[in-house]
C-alpha cells in the first residue's frame, strides 16, 4: 500500500513538485519515498512496505527502462502470475507483485488487468509509446484522482497532492454537494472538487500528448431476470462459496508483515477473522471499536467472538466528544463532506491498529453488497409486497420486523409507517425502487440550502442523473439485483471503501483488505438467484449457511445491525468544541454561501436542546458541518478557527 502523484507533459521544476505532491500524501507511504522524472513526464512515490520490504522500492523499472510504474496496492494472486510469466521465460529482480504488473503489461499491454486480483491503482510511464496509463480495481478499493492544468495531465492517490500543483485550487462543485446531499456521495469521475475528477473503478486511462482516452476493462453484471439459474443446489452453492471465501481470505493473508482483521461482531467480519484465524502462525490480532450508547454497541458480540477464536483483542471505545474530537481530520482525510460520522470511529481504530504495530487488516466489508445484506433490500421486498396491495393495514406492520434497533418505529402507526417507508408510492418499474425512498429521505437535508446555491443548480435532480448512468441490462436484471447494482457500483466505492475505508485507515498508514471483494467471489455471487441471498426476510442466506459451523450460533444467527455512529449529538452539549460553534456561526454560514444560515442556526439551537432522532435533521447537522471544515480546510476561507481541544 502506498500512495503516488504523477505528470504528463513539460512542466518546470519537476523534482520539486513531486516533491511537495509526495510530501501531502506521505501518511500513505511513510516508510520510503522516491521519484522519477523526465523531460515529458514524472513519478512520484510514498512506499508502505508490505510486500517484498527489501526490493520493492518505488517508481520501479523494467529491465529495459522503458517502463516505469508507480503503484499503490496489492495484487494478491501475484505469485500465480509470478510462476506462469518465469515459465514464459520472464527473469524476476524483486520479490515484489510490483515487478508482475511490470511483466504483465510488457507482455499484454492494458489486457492484462482483467488477470489482476487485487485492490490497486498504479500509473505506467511507457517511453516506447510516450504514454501514460493509469488503471483501478474493479470494485474501486484504491483511489486514483486527476486534472489537467495548462496541458499537463497531474495524477494523485489523494486531491491533496494536486493541490501542490501550480495554480489548481480548490472550489466545491455545487453539483457534487448536491449529489451528496442525495446520494451520500459523487458520481464519479465528479468530486468534491470542481474540475477534479476520479478515474473510475474497473478503468483505464491512457493519455498521450494531446489526447486522453478512458475505458472500462470489467462490468459487473447479473443474469435476465426471467432466465433459469445455473445455480440450482443450495447446498453445493454454500460449498463453493466457503472454499471461494477461504481461498480470498488466503489470498488477502500474503504479506511479509502481520495481518490483522477488523471484528465488528457482525457475521462478516466474524466469518472472515475465523477463516484468518486458522491460517495464521501466531495468534490472530483483532480490533474492535464500542460504544458508549447502547444503540450502537456491539462488544458483546465482538468480546463473544474473540473469546472463541482465542485472538489477540484490542477495543478502541468511542465516548461522547470523541467524534467531535477527531471531525476535522476525518474531513481533511476523507477530502469531501459527508452526511454521516461513520468514518469517525473508524479512524480512531486505525489508528489503534497502527499503535500496535501492524500495518494491514482484513474486514468484512463488501459482503452485504455482493450477498443482499443491506435493510433496503428487505425494505424494498416488502415495499413490494406493500404495493400490491395498498389498501392493506398488515402488510406495512413489516417494517416494524426489519429496524429491531431502533425502538422508536416500533411505535408508530401503521399509517405512519407506509408513508415513511413509501409503500404503494412508488412505481414498480422505477429504476430506483429500492432506493428511492432513502434518496427522498437524505435529499431532505438540501432544504437548508442557500437560495444562491439552489439558482446555482438550477433544478438539477441528482437521483435522475444516477438513472442516466445506469446501464441498458439495468431493466432486465431482478429487482433485488438492481438494488445490488446501486450500492455496489455506486454506494461502495463513493461512500463506503472511500470515505469509511481507505482514507480512514491510510490516515494512518493501514491497508484494509476486503475478502468478499474478491472477483471471484463477486462473480459467483452475481449468478446466485435472489432466493439464495435474501430469502424472505432474512438477508444474506447462503453466507450464513456456509458459515454455520465456523461461528458460534448467537453471531451465524444474528440480524444485521448495521454500522453506524452517533451523529448530531456528537458535537452539542456541555462539552461542544469551539469549532462548532464558529463553523455553525450565522457569520461563517453566510460566509460560505452554501447555506441558509437562519436555517442552521434552527437547526444548531435544536439539535442543542433536545434530542435529534430523525435521519434528516442528523444528516444536515452533520452535513453542513462537514462542508463548512471541507471550505476551511481546502478553500482556505474563513469559516471559523477549529480550536478543538
Amino acid at each position: 500500500m502506498c500512495g503516488f502523484g504523477g505528470y504528463l507533459g513539460s512542466i518546470r521544476d519537476a523534482e520539486a513538485l513531486l516533491a511537495r505532491m509526495i510530501a501531502a500524501i506521505a501518511h500513505r507511504g511513510p516508510d520510503e519515498q522516491g521519484k522519477f522524472v523526465t523531460p515529458d513526464a514524472g513519478l512520484g512515490h510514498a512506499r508502505l512496505s508490505v510486500i517484498g520490504i527489501g526490493d520493492g522500492q518505488q517508481p520501479m523499472f523494467d529491465v529495459s527502462g522503458n517502463l516505469t510504474i508507480a503503484f499503490n496496492g496489492e495484487i494478491f494472486n501475484y505469485l500465480e502470475l509470478r510462476e506462469g510469466l518465469i515459465a514464459k521465460g520472464r527473469r524476476f529482480r524483486t520479490s515484489s507483485d510490483t515487478e508482475v504488473i511490470l511483466h504483465l503489461y510488457d507482455e499484454m499491454g492494458e489486457d492484462c488487468l482483467p488477470l489482476l486480483n487485487g485492490d490497486f491503482a498504479f500509473a505506467i510511464w511507457d517511453n516506447r509509446r510516450r504514454r501514460m496509463v493509469l488503471a483501478r480495481d474493479r470494485m474501486g478499493v484504491r483511489p486514483l484522482f486527476y486534472t489537467n492544468k495548462d496541458g499537463v495531465l497531474y495524477f494523485a492517490s489523494e486531491i491533496k497532492a494536486l493541490m501542490k500543483v501550480p495554480g489548481v485550487s480548490a472550489e466545491i462543485d455545487p453539483i457534487a454537494l448536491d449529489q451528496i446531499f442525495t446520494l451520500w456521495a459523487p458520481i464519479a469521475p465528479r468530486t468534491a472538487f470542481r474540475n477534479i475528477h476520479e478515474l473510475e473503478p474497473a478503468s483505464v486511462m491512457i493519455a498521450t500528448q494531446g489526447q486522453v482516452t478512458v475505458k472500462r476493462y470489467w462490468h459487473l453484471d447479473y443474469p435476465h431476470r426471467d432466465a433459469p439459474s445455473t445455480v440450482t443446489n443450495e447446498g453445493d452453492a454454500a460449498e463453493e462459496l466457503q472454499a471461494l471465501l477461504t481461498d480470498a481470505v488466503r489470498l488477502r493473508m500474503r504479506a511479509d508483515v502481520p495481518v490483522g482483521s477488523y471484528l465488528s461482531g457482525g457475521l462478516d467480519s466474524s466469518l472472515v477473522s475465523a477463516l484468518a484465524a486458522g491460517m495464521t502462525p501466531r495468534k490472530l490480532q483483532t480490533f474492535s471499536v464500542t460504544f458508549d450508547s447502547a444503540e450502537h454497541d456491539e462488544s458483546a458480540f465482538q468480546t463473544e467472538m474473540a473469546s472463541a477464536l482465542g485472538t489477540h483483542h484490542r477495543t478502541i471505545a468511542c465516548r461522547a466528544g470523541d467524534i467531535a474530537g477527531v471531525f476535522p481530520e476525518v474531513i481533511r482525510f476523507a477530502e469531501r463532506p459527508i452526511i454521516r460520522t461513520a468514518p469517525a470511529p473508524l479512524y480512531k481504530l486505525s489508528g489503534l491498529v497502527r499503535q500496535a504495530g501492524l500495518k494491514v487488516v482484513l474486514t468484512g466489508e463488501g459482503a452485504d453488497e455482493v450477498f443482499a445484506g443491506y435493510d433496503v433490500f428487505k425494505e424494498a421486498r416488502v415495499r413490494r409486497f406493500c404495493g400490491r396491495q395498498p389498501a392493506s393495514r398488515m402488510r406495512p406492520q413489516l417494517f416494524r420486523r426489519l429496524y429491531p434497533y431502533l425502538p422508536g418505529l416500533q411505535q408508530q402507526s401503521v399509517e405512519y409507517l407506509a408513508a415513511f417507508f413509501g409503500a404503494g408510492n412508488t412505481a414498480l418499474d422505477d429504476p430506483l425502487f429500492s432506493h428511492r425512498p432513502r434518496f427522498k429521505t437524505t435529499a431532505a437535508a438540501k432544504i437548508f440550502f442557500s437560495g444562491d446555491l439552489r439558482a446555482t443548480l438550477k433544478g438539477y435532480d441528482a437521483a435522475e442523473d444516477l438513472v442516466s448512468q445506469l446501464p441498458q441490462a439495468f431493466s432486465l436484471w431482478h429487482p433485488l439485483h438492481q438494488g445490488q447494482y446501486l450500492d455496489t457500483r455506486f454506494l461502495l466505492p463513493g461512500y463506503i471503501l472511500s470515505s469509511q475505508g481507505d482514507r480512514m485507515a491510510m490516515a494512518h498508514g493501514i491497508e484494509g483488505r476486503f475478502p468478499f471483494l474478491d472477483p471471484r467471489l463477486v462473480a459467483f455471487a452475481a449468478r446466485l438467484p435472489p432466493e439464495m441471498k435474501l430469502k424472505g426476510l432474512v438477508e444474506k442466506h447462503i453466507l450464513r449457511k456456509a458459515a454455520k459451523h465456523l461461528l458460534p450460533t448467537p453471531i451465524w444467527e444474528r440480524t444485521k445491525q448495521p454500522y453506524r455512529a452517533p451523529d448530531a449529538s456528537s458535537f452539542v452539549g456541555a462539552g461542544e468544541l469551539d469549532y462548532v460553534r464558529d463553523c455553525l456561526s450565522e457569520a461563517s454560514i453566510a460566509a460560505g454561501g452554501l447555506f441558509n444560515a437562519k436555517a442552521v442556526a434552527n437547526l444548531h439551537e435544536k439539535c442543542r436542546t433536545q434530542p435529534v432522532s430523525g435521519f434528516r435533521d442528523n444528516a444536515a447537522f452533520v452535513g453542513i458541518l462537514s462542508t463548512q471544515l471541507w471550505q476551511r480546510n481546502f478553500t482556505g476561507q474563513e469559516v471559523g478557527a477549529a480550536r478543538a481541544a
